[in-house]
């Protein structure tokens, strides 16, 4: 699967690290390097969501990555042992408080440094407004701007410094300190701390040539309220993109009634949810959440699971069938006894899941943090060699100096690392909501390339649920002892359709009886004894050629009727003879065909794999719109990871659809592999998207999203990148004004965030 990557080292462990400290992507970047330069250590860095996922072998300690990444200059904590709540929500909701903490003390600083600004630009651009003394009074309200607003860059800067490296925020803190300097040594030592003293507003200041008094005290606080404002906007986004994932976590239920022996009997306990356990039986009555995985003992009634896999149509349990944590009860009273619990739940698989997805790293992104890294430096060798540039070809000091300082102001690349971590946080938090679970940043690649998508019949397209429509004994054979022999030789098998044929046998009142030498033949069909006939059960190609077995001319005719009409016949012989036929049939899933209809409208190629026989699979085909050359029937479940190999060499690049532990295999080697939610954790854990509901219409809603989600991403970066190609050489030759500069920095980092919350709006097919 192209998802997976070759890795050489040896991990037994993996910790999510809190980040603190970091103020831009070249942060990440410098704190990433060191981890991976720890023998047996594989870090990633991740700036929007302020954590490190690192993995490392049992020789490294955990407190040694808290060191390195504190020796580089910012501040780590390791995850704190379980509380009382498994499913990780207490250290969400810390993380989330801190989120608050962190947007509120920039909105503070915000607020503050633009009612400073405003009365400062206004003069400056306005020489209507420069009374006499204008210039200290700017002075005076500057000031606290330029040192107090712009204290976490000075800071950040200052800490970079001591390590010997530079970031974004080297680039803001000497840019707004040279602009603010410059205007102090021109206050005191020069005429523009005189009396009456008049600046014109020029967006190309000081390109005459001549040496003339300029301040540029506008510039140093405009450009310090314009870079808070998207250092705010930017913490907001974070506190937004993270609510898809803080709804996963408070969509379980608080408490539960747990049934305990008394003296008179089973008796209510109310108690906590992280107190329950495996096994515990517990109450959900109408309208209350049931409270953790388990299977129903007793009660019947009706599941709404649209908070967690979007189907709005609740879902009929009775005893024997599973639930789900957090879905709803809406019909009858039900006795639950648990199966999972905490953090093993479906709930918290899933959360963990999201998370995963948002703390990965895309190709795109990895590019990104390999300019951020280097951009810095190369910045400020630019702008010295813009300075020196403009000085030697005889332009004034103020002239080098306004396009040195733009230089440096322009250049911040921001928006370069938000440009994929907020589009991720967005778009699978966006895919949570939804029931699409995406695994990793990766997946979005191949969802771009996939132009075929395999589609597993039985539980993926139609139902799964296989039902007896009819039985056909030979001649003289008594209809009570077929299904006897039949019912009791299927009632071993696993298979749906071995199941269906014992189910339809119990139901019509009969006794069966134990079957002995029990033996499966992979999909072709199965042997025992019973009642002391040797019985076969399957495929009537099969006892043709393994027990060279003919079966009837009447039967034959009968069931090639029923494949024609897409039900599969299975052929029933003992004693040497065929004695019967019965016909089983899936039924096909509602949401099936427009399902299809979808993903052709995407560009995607639709193939039908199943075992059943060729009639049966392309009357399928025919109902849910697939072309009947693209049904591959007859296939044995360890054939279908080779039907997707041979589409890989025609050339085709291959997703795969699948519900089943046979599919698991066929999932893995596809380029990309989508389970279905309502099947097999086998199966789940091979694919790399997860659709949580049993719907095939969130199939093409997963590949739009996973499209709609690298799109917004290469957006992103297109302007990201376009911008600093474009803005620095107009920057240079003094076509800039650093004020100008200074909100064209901070726009496009907002306009970076604004983007990715678009994701937020995807509208699903369904």
């Amino acid at each position: 699967m192209t998802t997976h990557l070759d890795d050489t080292q040896q991990h037994d462990r993996d910790v999510e690290l809190v980040i603190g400290g970091m103020t831009c992507a070249s942060c990440a970047a410098r704190i990433e390097k060191k981890l991976n330069k720890m023998p047996g250590v594989t870090a990633t860095v991740n700036y929007a969501t302020e954590k490190a996922k690192v993995s490392f072998g049992s020789d490294v300690d955990p407190a040694d990555l808290v060191a390195t990444v504190e020796a580089t200059g910012y501040s780590a904590i390791l995850p704190a042992p379980p509380a009382s709540d498994t499913t990780g929500a207490p250290a969400e909701d810390a993380a989330q408080r801190a989120k608050d903490e962190e947007a509120a003390a920039w909105r503070q600083r915000l607020v503050v440094s633009a009612v400073l600004t405003v009365p400062v630009l206004l003069m400056s651009m306005v020489p209507a407004l420069q009374f006499d003394n204008w210039q200290w009074l700017s002075l005076t309200l500057a000031s606290p701007v330029v040192v107090w607003g712009a204290l976490p860059f000075h800071r950040a800067a200052w800490t970079n410094l001591r390590h010997g490296a530079a970031t974004m925020d080297t680039l803001i803190s000497v840019g707004v300190g040279a602009a603010y300097l410059w205007s102090l040594w021109a206050l005191f030592f020069t005429d523009a701390g005189m009396t009456g003293m008049r600046m014109p507003f020029d967006l190309f200041p000081g390109r005459s040539g001549a040496e003339e008094a300029h301040l540029y005290l506008e510039v140093a606080a405009a450009v310090t309220t314009f870079i808070i404002a998207g250092r705010y906007f930017e913490a907001k986004a974070k506190r937004t993109s993270g609510a898809a994932l803080r709804a996963l976590l408070d969509m379980g239920a608080k408490d539960v009634s747990v049934l305990r022996d008394g003296p008179q009997g089973p008796a209510e306990i109310r108690i906590p949810v992280s107190q329950l356990a495996v096994g515990d039986r517990f109450v959900v009555r109408p309208g209350e959440k049931v409270a953790t995985d388990g299977r129903v003992i007793s009660g019947t009634s009706a599941i709404d699971a649209a908070m967690l896999t979007g189907e709005s149509v609740p879902v009929e349990v009775a005893p024997g069938d599973t639930v789900v944590g957090a879905t709803v009860n809406a019909g009858g009273r039900l006795v639950v006894e648990a199966t999972r619990v905490g953090s093993d739940t479906q709930l918290a698989q899933m959360a963990r899941l999201v998370e995963d997805a948002q703390n990965g790293k895309a190709d795109v992104q990895r590019l990104a943090d390999r300019v951020s890294a280097v951009f810095v430096p190369i910045v400020i060798g630019l702008a010295l060699v813009t300075l020196a540039a403009w000085l030697l070809t005889g332009h004034s000091t103020t002239a080098a100096f306004t396009a040195a300082v733009a230089v440096l102001i322009i250049a911040c690349p921001c928006a370069l690392g938000l440009a994929t971590p907020t589009a991720l946080l967005v778009g699978t938090g966006r895919g949570a909501q939804l029931g699409i679970l995406i695994k990793g940043p990766q997946i979005l690649e191949s969802t771009r390339r996939v132009d075929t998508i395999v589609l597993d019949k039985t539980g993926t397209v139609t139902t799964g649920h296989m039902g007896v429509s009819q039985v056909h004994p030979a001649q003289g054979q008594p209809l009570e002892q077929v299904l006897a022999i039949a019912g009791a030789l299927e009632d071993a098998s696993e298979h749906p359709i071995g199941r269906a044929i014992a189910k339809h046998a119990s139901e019509t009142g009969l006794d069966l009886a134990t079957v002995q030498d029990f033996t499966g033949h992979g999909g072709n069909g199965v042997t025992g004894v019973v009642g002391g006939h040797a019985a076969q059960a399957g495929r009537r190609s099969w006892l043709a050629e393994q027990w060279s077995l003919t079966a009837p001319a009447n039967l034959v005719e009968l069931a090639e009727s029923a494949e024609t009409e897409g039900r599969t016949p299975v052929w029933i012989a003992w004693d040497g003879s065929i004695r019967a036929v019965i016909v089983v049939s899936d039924t096909i899933k509602d949401s099936s065909p427009a399902a299809i209809a979808d993903l052709q409208r995407l560009g995607l190629r639709p193939v039908l794999l199943t075992g059943d026989n060729e009639r049966a699979a392309r009357e399928v085909a025919r109902q849910v719109g697939i072309d009947a050359e693209d049904v591959i029937a007859d296939v044995l479940p360890s054939d279908k990871v080779d039907v997707v190999k041979r589409l890989q060499r025609e050339g085709a690049v291959v997703a795969m659809v699948g519900d089943g532990v046979n599919d698991a295999a066929a999932l893995a080697q596809a380029d990309l592999g989508l389970a279905m939610g309502t099947g097999t954790d086998v199966a789940i854990e091979a694919s790399d998207l997860t659709l949580v509901s049993g719907d095939l219409r969130a199939a093409p809603d997963a590949i739009r999203l996973a499209r709609a989600t690298l799109g917004t991403i290469k957006g992103n970066l297109f302007w990201a990148f376009a911008y600093n190609v474009a803005a620095l050489p107009l920057a240079a030759l003094g076509l800039l004004n650093p004020l100008i500069a200074g909100a064209a920095m901070a726009f496009s980092s907002v306009f970076v965030v604004s983007n990715s919350l678009r994701l937020r709006r995807f509208d699903p097919s369904r």
